[in-house]
């Protein structure tokens, strides 16, 4: 399968290889360099940097609102 890359270093994969690796809009790949080449995967979200959400999330109260979530201050440390 081959994908092209833009004049902006941008490259569109076909959704079938998106959808198989379960990734979507907003999404991180990681791609890690190899002996034979390069290898992508999906980015993982990290466990242990959820923490700071622990007092946000409420087990059986509802929903949580992400909308307002968004909107409040946040830790830079917490950026990738």
């Amino acid at each position: 399968m081959l994908v092209k890359v833009t004049s902006k270093r941008q490259v569109t994969f076909p959704a079938r290889v998106l959808a198989a690796m379960g990734v979507g809009p907003g999404d991180r790949l990681s791609l890690e360099e190899g002996p034979d080449g390069f290898l992508l995967r999906p980015q993982r979200i990290d466990p242990t940097r959820l923490a700071p959400l622990r007092d946000k999330l409420r087990r059986g109260r509802g929903s949580f609102d992400v909308a307002a979530f968004r909107e409040q201050t946040y830790d830079p440390a917490l950026r990738d």
